[in-house]
């Protein structure tokens, strides 16, 4: 997860675990109270009931989903999509009554820094329920995620589990799609099936609930597929950008709709609609190919990228325009649509890259005609488990721009001393 919990949670509160006396972590969370009270729940610990059947028509399904599904003639992941884009938009939802309702929020602090919040756990307990819901069923279902349970079973985090399982339960009733309801056993094993390790044989689903966490103003839900070691297919729920250009501070204009839906498919192209429904239209990267003429995209957070290195890079290339500094992989969705022409990721010697973090947002850029590298010009291999196995940084941009932004990025990091 990068580091900006944008909208989410007041910037004024970046801590919220609390030790008790006993020095238990407890958490703390302001929700609104459930509008509806739900029934007593099964005593179930999978995510859904085995006998609970799937929709048995299409009639069951969402208008907008049926659509997507008819238009995506050709695509041999149509219903993979159908459901990623279904799962992502849900936990959109989730994630925006968290933005309205909560003034202050419990938040953990994980040992990357990146804030945990109930929006977090709501949204991966969405997406695999939708995904089992929707996507065709498969030999076993796995999902590489960010989150798991390790945190909500210890003693002190009771209360933070009921606000979740609220919050999820009410999300579900107020969508309508499903009639299923979760218990507090039920939460801890949804978020569960995230622990897949993932790698280079079958499929798995890769996601990030919540991308971009702690201060600016995007954040994505970000679902990718992976089959037999090959990212597949991805979708970008980006709740607070606009539908117009972001290649500014500033964002679009007044007038333009705020929600982006970002999906591309292997061979299939990659596209932009509304979060709230709307006609997708293609997209493509720009076709820059003077880097004087180019601007570039890097992370909100200092402490994610190492900006004298990029400060330098930029040098070399002769870049002229300022960074544009948003955060989450929203970042990917703005080149793949040619709101920027490069996008690049320089993170500290020790940190390590999350498959969650780029699986999607590869896709949706590869998809729009253009290149995902790391720094020494290499593909991304993300079948190598929950990290990447990369070198040093990695840098997305259009075909003509990658080999001098490679060549600069390998002189600058001599130069650092970061390359031998």
């Amino acid at each position: 997860m990068a580091a900006a919990r944008v909208g989410l949670v007041s910037s004024s509160f970046s801590h919220a675990l609390h030790a008790s006396s006993s020095s238990t972590s407890t958490f703390t969370v302001s929700l609104r109270p459930p509008r509806l009270r739900l029934p007593p729940y099964l005593p179930r610990h999978h995510l859904l009931p085995t006998n609970y059947p799937r929709p048995s028509s299409s009639a069951a399904r969402p208008r907008r989903l049926r659509a997507t599904m008819s238009q995506a003639a050709g695509n041999p992941y149509a219903a993979e999509l159908a459901a990623a884009k279904k799962a992502v938009t849900l936990a959109a939802r989730l994630c925006q009554a968290v933005q309205k309702d909560i003034l202050q929020s419990g938040v953990q602090s994980k040992a990357d820094q990146s804030p945990v919040t109930v929006a977090d756990y709501g949204s991966q307990i969405l997406v695999s329920l939708v995904l089992k819901m929707e996507a065709p069923a498969s030999a076993s279902f796995s999902m590489v995620a960010e989150e798991d349970s390790e945190e909500l079973r210890k003693e002190g985090a009771e209360e933070i589990l009921e606000n979740i399982t609220d919050l999820v339960n009410e999300t579900i009733v107020d969508d309508g799609t499903y009639s299923v309801f979760f218990s507090k056993e039920g939460i801890l094993s949804a978020i569960d099936d995230g622990k897949s390790e993932g790698g280079p044989s079958g499929r798995h689903w890769v996601l990030d609930p919540i991308d971009g966490t702690k201060g600016g103003d995007q954040y994505a839900i970000a679902l990718a597929l992976l089959d037999e070691g090959k990212v597949v297919l991805g979708v970008l729920a980006c709740p607070n950008l606009s539908l117009g250009s972001i290649g500014n501070l500033n964002g679009g204009s007044s007038g333009d709709q705020v929600g982006a839906l970002f999906s591309a498919t292997i061979g299939c192209g990659a596209e932009v609609e509304s979060l709230q429904g709307s006609p997708a239209q293609k997209i493509s990267v720009c076709s820059i190919d003077n880097p004087v003429d180019a601007s570039f995209f890097e992370s909100y957070e200092g402490a994610h990228s190492l900006r004298d290195l990029t400060g330098s890079i930029a040098e070399k290339l002769g870049i002229q325009a300022p960074p544009v500094r948003i955060d989450s992989q929203a970042k990917y969705g703005a080149v793949a649509q040619g709101d920027g022409a490069i996008y690049w990721r320089f993170p500290h010697k020790r940190s390590k890259e999350a498959v969650w973090d780029h699986a999607a947002g590869s896709i949706i850029v590869t998809e729009a005609g253009g290149l995902v590298k790391d720094a020494s010009g290499n593909d991304l291999d993300l079948s190598k488990g929950r990290y990447l196995d990369r070198d040093a940084g990695i840098i997305a941009t259009n075909k003509y721009l990658m080999p001098l932004v490679v060549k600069a990025a390998q002189e600058a990091m001599k130069e650092e001393g970061i390359l031998g």
